[in-house]
């Protein structure tokens, strides 16, 4: 038997709730399979359309009535856990029941620890949230402490930081989890960002890509294998171009060359593999594959997907 750890896009889950109440049942007999096959699967999830829903929410009510509260990202995201966790449990343990497998499954709404001087946090990139005129937009970040940029022309938005994941607060519980034989979804959307100060925990608004904290709980579990599934078969250089390839297998080298050559989107498949890197070269036994979600039985055959080891 395999430990997995299994990471999904949140733009694979649909734009709505409605929307995604729907497509996780696809995505649950895909994920059911790999259990079937006798593996521990542990679920990463995105959150990017849903979070972002949530807090233009949140954003337009405020915008319409003073009196709505602003509603900052570490709750965004954690109601973003809960209800993608939800639909995805659900879906998951209906598959199950079908199949006949006896597992319980059960997501955790997790904390991911960032250090607070990251980098990330100096030169903050990502916008989230309603556009606004520049008035509006430099008052409210004084008033709530927000870095704001110009949107391509739009208006101004507010931009956080994606700074990388340091550990896991739950650990032990995912663990817990695993032992019990649960089948974990957890550190939805990346997890929610926290810092540490003194003996407490602080929220902190950024994003945490998910696919990094995935790399991140394969890490602290010792999972024989991280799967990114995305929506194309395997890692491609040349991509879209006439010389275009597929890669079965790559090691970490000739990774590092191709992103040298700019041969990976930075919002796309760059920290997939990044993040694919960063779980293989952790032990020579490491395999971190990234491929499609429609082909996981392929992928777990090894007939399908990108390869990454050392």
């Amino acid at each position: 038997m395999s430990k997995i750890v299994v990471a999904i896009g949140g733009n694979a889950l649909g734009d709505s709730p409605d929307e995604q109440k729907q497509i996780v049942k696809n995505t649950a007999k895909h994920l059911a399979n790999i259990i079937a096959s006798g593996n521990q699967l542990v679920i990463v999830h995105g959150n990017g359309p849903q979070v972002g829903m949530i807090n233009l929410g949140f954003d337009l009510a405020h915008k319409s009535d003073a009196k709505s509260p602003i509603v900052d990202f570490p709750e965004c995201g954690s109601m973003s856990q809960g209800y993608i966790g939800y639909h995805l449990q659900q879906a998951l343990k209906n598959e199950l029941n079908k199949m006949k497998i006896n597992k319980e499954v059960g997501s955790l709404i997790t904390q991911t620890v960032v250090d607070k001087n990251d980098q990330a946090f100096s030169n903050a990139t990502k916008p989230i949230g309603s556009f606004y005129d520049a008035n509006t937009a430099k008052d409210l970040a004084r008033k709530n402490n927000w870095s704001i940029k110009e949107d391509s022309g739009r208006g101004w938005r507010r931009v956080i930081a994606s700074p990388k994941p340091i550990d896991i607060i739950e650990k032990n519980i995912i663990i817990s989890m695993i032992e019990s034989g649960i089948v974990p979804i957890v550190a939805g959307g990346g997890g929610i960002p926290v810092f540490k100060q003194g003996e407490d925990l602080i929220g902190i608004a950024a994003v945490i890509d998910k696919d990094f904290a995935a790399a991140k709980v394969a890490e602290i579990i010792e999972a024989d294998q991280l799967i990114i599934l995305t929506a194309v078969e395997s890692i491609m250089i040349n991509y879209k171009k006439p010389e275009q390839k597929a890669l079965s297998e790559v090691t970490k080298d000739e990774l590092l060359e191709h992103i040298k050559d700019n041969q990976f989107a930075p919002g796309s498949m760059l920290p997939k593999v990044e993040a694919a890197i960063s779980f293989a070269e952790k032990g020579k036994n490491n395999l971190a594959i990234i491929g499609s979600l429609e082909k996981v039985k392929e992928v777990l055959a090894g007939k399908s997907g990108t390869k990454i080891k050392i």
